[in-house]
């Protein structure tokens, strides 16, 4: 895109969403959508009262501009306060509660439409506001501390797709009492003199031993701030519901990052695999890495009842890990232990986490689900490092760091002939290459993925990562029953896992005829991960626009490019379904993005869903037009 045919622009940038809008919907469709209008009203009439634009209002969300950050803030609490009173009219269960971010950031201007960084930060500043609640990013902080008579709460830094560096993350508070403030707000140290330097030091010091003696109280007297149900985003499971928090790395080395990481991911996956558990995904889990955490709010925002919580540090030879288990309803802690032990001892360590969870959590285990079965496969400390190592390469999903994770996973199957796992890793690297086109021969590829994916299988046929691997071989070969099959196999092994359910509902959109068993698993993928990956929110859509459902197919198509907006298939969905809709300049503003993204776009080369030739032929009809070929 050449900078000369767009406007840049310095500008403040409000969004606005829902809070637990699926559950509303599923609720009361008609008693929604009346809200929603009503509650839209409000906000327009804020906005334009303020002097501000709305830029896009799809679904349950509302994206407005302004040419003051001060504007934008006065604006942003002003609709909270009218939301407020709108909703002590309506009865608890059928109140609509938004979350709202504020930024003041850079766009690019084409016509009515704003788009670039500052509107990505600006939604994910949105999605980290406490429902009823403002959040703002740094910069719109660092211009209005100082003009508004409000208190500010800081909520650490957070990492945002597709952008470089950290956003710092401030929430509004209103109270009279809080006016002026800021709230734990990281102060740095600079330049200081020795003797301050020693100084602020002991003061640390004096304030760490403050602050555990504090913790300490809080969990002798259980005084937990309970999270409620009625303010849950979504229902409650019908059965034991829990998200494991990423363990912090208290090595003091960035560099073991990675292996915090992997203990979390580990007892994530071992938990996923017990059919009496509801287990978050470890991709909304991660999205609080980092941050000064409340239980209640993680728990209200994920829908879960119980959240785990620990830390890590590793030495040489020697690892501590601490653990924590709480019931967020009941505000009270249900274990906490501290585990030190050799090393080597780590799988054991691990695995006493789970039993714990399990036992805690008084959830009867199905016949053959056994915590130790479900480990990283190997009890070989040297494997599991290598392993770890080349899975931190390959999620890069680059060919260059591909081929390092290959190396990776087959040293550690030199050390270690039986490790499962590392099988099914290095047959996915295979399966990258010829999905991609980064291999000489794409058969070959196939085929030594096929071969290892059924290796892991032949060594341990409960291990459900390696069906879906070879599940991967047969539909990259047009064998779709198969990959359906090899697919339900590995859900039904690991029925938590979001992931493989997505990768069913695919597969299942390739059989054809199948689009409601889709529709099912893109479903419990969405619940499982709330803030799930864009290539989840995209076949959600792919699938409600092959079943007719346009509107819903915008909506998920729609978040999928407002947090990356060079994400061009949902563009290519968007095309489609607006088209279908005879909303033609949306339509063709659609196809504009697609082609930006992708000059040398053609519509023979994007999956086709349908089955029908009627409805295969219209939807290329509506993309032509739009001015796609």
């Amino acid at each position: 895109m050449a900078d000369e045919n767009y406007k840049r622009k310095l500008t403040a940038i409000l969004s606005a969403d829902v809070a637990g809008y699926s559950r509303l919907m599923g609720d009361d469709e008609a008693a929604t959508v009346s809200t929603l209008k009503s509650h839209r009203d409000l906000i327009s009439e804020k906005i334009e009262a303020f002097k501000g634009r709305v830029v896009d209002s799809p679904g349950d969300n509302i994206l407005a501009e302004f040419r003051s950050i001060v504007d934008a803030v006065s604006c942003a609490v002003e609709i909270q306060d009218g939301l407020k009173e709108k909703n002590s009219a309506l009865p608890e269960n059928r109140q609509m509660i938004f979350r709202v971010g504020v930024n003041l950031g850079d766009v690019i201007q084409d016509g009515e439409q704003i788009y670039g960084d500052g509107v990505n930060i600006a939604a994910r500043v949105e999605c980290l506001a406490d429902p009823g609640g403002i959040a703002v990013s740094g910069t719109a902080f660092d211009h209005i501390r100082n003009k508004l008579e409000y208190g500010f709460q800081y909520s650490g830094e957070h990492s945002v797709n597709n952008i470089a560096n950290p956003v710092r993350i401030y929430k509004i508070l209103t109270a009279p009492e809080h006016a002026g403030k800021v709230i734990g707000e990281k102060r740095f140290i600079g330049q200081m003199s020795r003797k301050l330097a020693i100084a602020t030091i002991l003061t640390l010091g004096i304030i760490t031993v403050g602050l555990i003696s504090y913790y300490v109280y809080l969990y002798q007297s259980d005084r937990i701030e309970s999270a409620t149900v009625e303010k849950m985003a979504f229902e409650l499971p019908d059965k034991p519901s829990v998200v494991v928090l990423p363990f912090s790395n208290m090595s003091g080395d960035p560099e073991q990052e990675y292996f915090s990481d992997a203990i979390t991911e580990n007892i994530i996956t071992a938990l996923s695999r017990i059919h009496n558990l509801f287990v978050i995904a470890r991709n909304s889990s991660f999205t609080y890495k980092g941050n000064a955490v409340n239980i209640r709010q993680v728990a209200e925002e994920l829908g879960v009842r119980y959240v785990l919580e620990g830390s890590v540090q590793k030495t040489e030879d020697r690892v501590r890990i601490t653990a924590q288990l709480i019931d967020a309803i009941e505000g009270t802690h249900l274990w906490a232990e501290r585990y030190d032990s050799k090393l080597t001892d780590i799988f054991t360590l691990q695995d006493k986490i789970t039993k714990q969870i399990i036992s805690s959590l008084h959830v009867k285990l199905t016949m053959g689900e056994d915590a130790r079965r479900f480990s990283q496969s190997t009890d070989n400390l040297e494997a599991y490092l290598k392993h770890l190592e080349g899975d931190k390469l390959f999620h890069q999903y680059n060919k260059d760091t591909n081929i390092l994770a290959r190396q990776k996973f087959q040293e550690a199957i030199a050390i270690d002939a039986n490790y499962v796992s590392a099988y099914v890793l290095l047959a996915w690297t295979h399966l990258l290459d010829a999905a991609y086109g980064w291999t000489e021969s794409r058969a070959k590829s196939l085929a030594t993925a096929k071969e290892l994916a059924k290796e892991a299988l032949a060594m341990d046929d409960s291990n459900p990562g390696g069906y879906i691997a070879l599940s991967s071989v047969h539909l990259q070969k047009g064998e779709v029953k198969e990959a359906v099959a090899l697919r339900q196999k590995g859900v039904a092994l690991a029925p938590n896992s979001a992931n493989y359910r997505n990768l069913l509902g695919v597969a299942l959109l390739f059989e054809g005829g199948r689009i409601e068993a889709a529709i099912n698993e893109f479903k419990m993928a969405n619940r499982l991960d709330p803030f799930p990956p864009n290539q989840i929110l995209h076949y959600t859509g792919v699938a409600y626009q092959v079943n007719g459902e346009y509107e819903k197919a915008i909506e998920y198509f729609k978040r999928a490019t407002k947090r990356n907006p060079d994400f061009w298939l949902s563009f290519f969905g968007l095309t489609a379904c607006y088209g279908l809709l005879g909303r033609e300049e949306e339509a063709r503003a659609a196809a504009a993005e697609v082609l930006r993204i992708q000059p040398n776009f053609s519509i023979e080369k994007v999956y086709n869903p349908y089955r029908d030739e009627a409805d295969k032929q219209r939807t290329f009809e509506v993309l032509r037009k739009a001015g796609l070929k």
